[in-house]
This record gives structure tokens, sequence and C-alpha cells, in this order.
């Protein structure tokens, strides 16, 4: 039983790290995922960003570990998704 446990930790801790969030190239230049903690440092104003859903999703089930919260809600909630455009009015999808 114990060593089921342990299996289904490591696993846990392998599709933990691995995000759901994803780096895009937009004009050549790579935007890569932000969170509440990098905000200054990576948002661009000028590249619109989705949340990311799994990510809540895994610190909503995670919540208990500390950090895997931490890290989905810092620094990987929202990912790029294209430019801005000017003409696109704000209540529009």
């Amino acid at each position: 039983m114990k060593k089921i446990i342990s299996v289904l930790v490591i696993l846990s801790m392998i599709t933990i790290f691995s995000g759901c969030g994803d780096t895009k190239v937009i004009d050549k230049i790579e935007y890569d995922t932000y969170g509440l903690f990098n905000k200054e440092t990576k948002r661009n104003p000028n590249i619109e960003y989705k949340t990311i859903i799994g990510n809540i999703v895994w610190s909503v089930i995670l919540v208990e570990t500390i950090i895997a919260p931490i890290y989905f809600l810092g620094f990987s909630l929202y990912e790029p998704i294209r430019k801005v455009n000017p003409n696109r009015p704000k209540d529009s999808i």
C-alpha cells in the first residue's frame, strides 16, 4: 500500500510541475505565462492573456500541499493568447 501511495505522489508531483499553461511565440517573440507574484516583470500590455483554468483546479485540489497553489497562482495563472487588437471592443470575446 505504501508503494502505491508513493507512486501516486510521485506521479502527481510530475503532473504538478508540468503545469497547464504554455509559452507562446507571437511575432518571433516568446511570451511566458505569469501569475500574481511576477505580474510586473512578465506581463506585456500589448499581449492578450487568458486565465488557465487547469491551474486553478490543480490549486484547489492540491491546496494542502501549499507549494502547488503558490506555484500555480503565483507564477502560472495567465497564458498569452494573441496581440491586443485596439479596434476590438473590450467586452467582445
